[in-house]
């Protein structure tokens, strides 16, 4: 299977070894195959839904100068608001195992789509910072059971290419994002120049996005070769988790899980607080706001590359370690590049810490590589994902609180930097060659 390495010895095992050795258990139930025309389907959602994932919360960073003034925001509540996402990610993202089992992942995920239409919809027209975050909250919300049932999409409709299909998702949500920071302000200027125009108008590509899924949802989008529904029980699902013999181990209890978490936590942590305040970071620097949306989007845009090749590499590699130390490297020098020269060498800046931030593709796909089964990675990315997004909460916050007393970004750049040693160490332990359902 791609995305999971297997051992050179396996090559030369004979048929008769190969038909012997234990198989991880599956749950039963009658196979069925999709037709070619449904799997391009699903891909085309995939990239769609991708596209989405990101521009609720990277249109607000050119803008939020603008949003702070038009709402009465502090320093410090805005600090609140670019920890948000995070919060919305880990609440909600925790619903969406659950939520999967009763209706199943492409139901789910198209009411995502729905949330993400409406609260951007809704968001233009807050005329205060409450409902404005309630109304993001909706959009996120959307994003962030989407987030979590993304890799078990790619795992079960896609299992002999998981590397590539995370990074064809991986590219589309890299994409989405640059777009989101590159066009906000211009197409604000165009609409008017209301920051609220600027912002709604995104809501269009999220309910372009809904059309292939609600097919989806209708058709019962559980799997070209998927054992029974998408609504199996819990309990067959915690037995497929297990290798046949071994008990199910409770998730929290895994060193992996734990590991994989703060990894996400801390690579989350750095693209929140990119998208949040680095437009901020850049005009505080003297660079016009429209310049600043324009390096954000670089920032983004690295992604889209490398969110496509990166987890190609990680699969074919027994320990991706040596990538998580690479992409390290890249971001503490753009953070040092920052602090030293930030209008100067902004765009060197936002070169390298765009290619920090391809962290997360190289998550997703780890997610996908550490486990054995369709319920392992259910279990594995609901817990790495609203784990690691709880852990990057007190981020974001903590760089508005610093930038509001200090006066300045010399401060909150030291932190940044620090928090991304943590997010080393985790990869690399995160990055081992082993699997969920070995360590019950």
């Amino acid at each position: 299977m791609v995305g999971m390495h297997t051992p050179p010895s396996d090559d030369l095992a004979t048929p008769e070894t190969a038909a012997s050795a234990p198989q991880p258990a599956e749950p039963e139930g009658p196979r069925r195959v999709a037709s070619p025309w449904r799997g391009r389907v699903m891909a085309a959602g995939l990239m769609l839904a991708a596209l989405n994932l990101r521009p609720a919360v990277t249109s607000l960073g050119p803008l939020l100068e603008e949003v702070r003034d038009g709402l009465g925001m502090s320093g410090t509540v805005a600090g609140v608001l670019t920890s948000v996402p995070a919060a919305c990610f880990a609440l909600f993202g925790l619903t969406a195992p659950r939520l999967a089992r009763r209706w199943g992942p492409g139901a789910v995920v198209c009411a995502g789509l729905a949330a993400i239409a409406t609260g951007l919809l809704l968001r233009p027209f807050a005329g205060g910072t409450v409902v404005f975050l309630a109304a993001s909250a909706l959009a996120l919300a959307g994003i962030a059971v989407s987030n979590i049932l993304m890799p078990v999409i790619v795992k079960r409709w896609f299992p002999d290419r998981v590397g590539a299909m995370t990074g064809l998702y991986s590219m589309g949500l890299s994409l989405g994002t640059a777009a989101a920071a590159a066009a906000t302000v211009p197409m604000t200027d165009a609409l008017g120049g209301s920051w609220r125009s600027g912002l709604g108008v995104w809501a269009l590509l999220a309910v372009v996005a809904l059309v292939p899924w609600l097919f989806l949802a209708r058709a019962g989008a559980s799997g070209p070769e998927a054992g029974g529904t998408d609504t199996e029980a819990p309990a067959a699902a915690e037995t497929a988790a297990a290798p046949a013999g071994a008990p199910a181990m409770r998730v929290t209890r895994s060193p992996l899980a734990w590991a994989m978490a703060v990894f996400f936590g801390f690579q989350a942590t750095a693209a929140y607080i990119s998208m949040g305040w680095m437009p901020q970071i850049f005009r505080d620097a003297g660079v016009s706001a429209s310049t600043s949306g324009l390096l954000l989007a670089v920032m983004m845009a690295m992604g889209v590359p490398l969110a496509f090749v990166l987890p190609r590499i990680a699969a074919r590699l027994r320990h991706q370690g040596v990538l998580v130390v690479i992409l390290g490297v890249f971001g503490l020098t753009g953070y040092a590049g920052l602090w030293l020269a930030p209008a100067e060498g902004a765009w060197a800046w936002a070169v390298l810490l765009g290619i920090a931030n391809c962290a997360f593709p190289l998550a997703l796909t780890m997610i996908g590589m550490r486990t054995r089964t369709h319920a392992g990675v259910v279990r594995l990315s609901a817990f790495a994902q609203s784990v690691g997004y709880l852990l990057s909460i007190p981020g974001p916050l903590l760089v508005g609180v610093l930038y509001q007393h200090s006066g300045g970004w010399g401060q909150p750049l030291a932190l940044m930097a620090g928090f991304m040693v943590p997010q080393i160490v985790a990869g690399v332990l995160a990055g081992r060659d082993r699997h969920l359902e070995d360590e019950g």
